[in-house]
């Protein structure tokens, strides 16, 4: 059981440690999920860690599935998953569709291009061999770019707080001139 109820995952937010706490249960979920529910590779592919919107949309799942089988939940919970996931099923065959990723390869998802934007590099099909290997390597990347992102915002704000924005400047007055 978890030491709190569980909340939303905002992968915009999490550290290096909190990502791989959350990709380590998300992908043990999914793959139980896919095996519990016997979805084809159209609804959830193999290489669905690597395409956000499937993340999102899986990790939402996650979260309500933990809820809605809490021991303190009330007996139709589980319904309300159920009816939720029919639902999600559909959304997820539509962008499993539109990301191109298939069992054994995968492709980013195309993104639409708006007026005034450049068009993209043309996108390749990349063969993937080994799926687990495949989620090993894509999420040490993932970790090591939270990694650099959190030692560079600790960085900025050591820097802040030298360069004389008020964050421990000395202004060389006393406590009673300053105020």
């Amino acid at each position: 059981m978890l030491d709190e109820p569980p909340h939303p995952v905002n992968w915009n937010l999490l550290t290096a440690k909190q990502a791989a706490i959350e990709w380590r249960e998300l992908n043990a979920w999914v793959d139980w999920l896919r095996h519990a529910y016997g979805l084809p590779a159209s609804v959830v592919p193999p290489f669905w860690y690597r395409h956000p919107e499937l993340v999102w949309e899986l990790s939402a799942l996650h979260v309500h599935w933990l809820c809605s089988y809490d021991p303190e939940q009330d007996g139709s919970a589980g319904l309300g998953w159920h009816h939720d996931f029919a639902e999600a099923r559909l959304r997820l065959r539509d962008w499993v569709a539109a990301s191109g990723t298939r069992v054994d390869r995968d492709r980013p998802t195309r993104q639409a291009v708006w007026p005034g934007q450049d068009a993209p590099e043309p996108v390749e099909e990349t063969v993937i061999a080994d799926r687990d290997a495949d989620f090993v390597a894509f999420v040490n990347v993932d970790l090591a770019r939270r990694r650099d992102a959190e030692e560079a915002y600790y960085a900025s704000l050591i820097a802040h707080a030298t360069d004389g924005d008020g964050f421990g400047e000395q202004t060389g007055r006393s406590g009673s001139e300053a105020e």
